[in-house]
Order: C-alpha cells, then sequence, then structure tokens
C-alpha cells in the first residue's frame, strides 16, 4: 500500500490498534483482522463505531473468516468490506482506492 502511496499506521494488536485509530484523527480507512491478540477485530471496530458515534472511518476486514455470521457481526460493528485470505496485492488495493476514494 505504501508503494501505492498510501500512508500506513500499524497496531500490535486489537488493544494498540483502536489507540493508534483514536490517535491518528486523518485516517481514511482501518484495515484489520478478525483474529488478533488482546482484542479481536469485530471488538475493536465496535469500539471505534461506538467512539465516533456511528460515524467510524470505513473498515476492512482482511482474514480467514467467511462465514456469513462473522460477515454479519462485522456489518454491525460498522465493517463496510471483507476479503478472505489467501487475496493478491491487487484484489487488496482495488479495495482501498476504492474505499479510499468514496470517503474523500
Amino acid at each position: 500500500l505504501e508503494a501505492s502511496g498510501h500512508t500506513v499506521v500499524e497496531g500490535t494488536d486489537g488493544i494498540h490498534g483502536l489507540e493508534v485509530i483514536q490517535a491518528t484523527n486523518d485516517a481514511r480507512l482501518v484495515i484489520c483482522d478478525v483474529n488478533m491478540p488482546r482484542m479481536d477485530g469485530l471488538t475493536m471496530c465496535g469500539k471505534l463505531f461506538e467512539i465516533r458515534g456511528g460515524k467510524s472511518v470505513p473498515i476492512l476486514i482482511l482474514t480467514t473468516e467467511c462465514s456469513p455470521e462473522m460477515k454479519e457481526k462485522g456489518k454491525a460493528a460498522g465493517v463496510v468490506a471483507w476479503i478472505t485470505k489467501p487475496h493478491t496485492p491487487e484484489k487488496l488495493k482495488a479495495a482501498v482506492e476504492k474505499l479510499t476514494s468514496a470517503a474523500a
């Protein structure tokens, strides 16, 4: 993503990710996995959604999880896009471009 001109800021786990997102007021997109240490991705997304009063930055989940139930939980937590691993760099880049241009 950096090679495509995007600035990337990383969190080491769900709790750190939430802290990083809160500290980055100009974030245009959040990409996270469902399975993360200390706080799973859906919980992190739900907390971000609550903190921002339902006006969260667009969230893309990049994960091995693909069940319809998991995706529904994601929607409830503010997730707007879902990519199942394994993925191609082109697919991720296309999704990022679409979501960041829509958020601009």
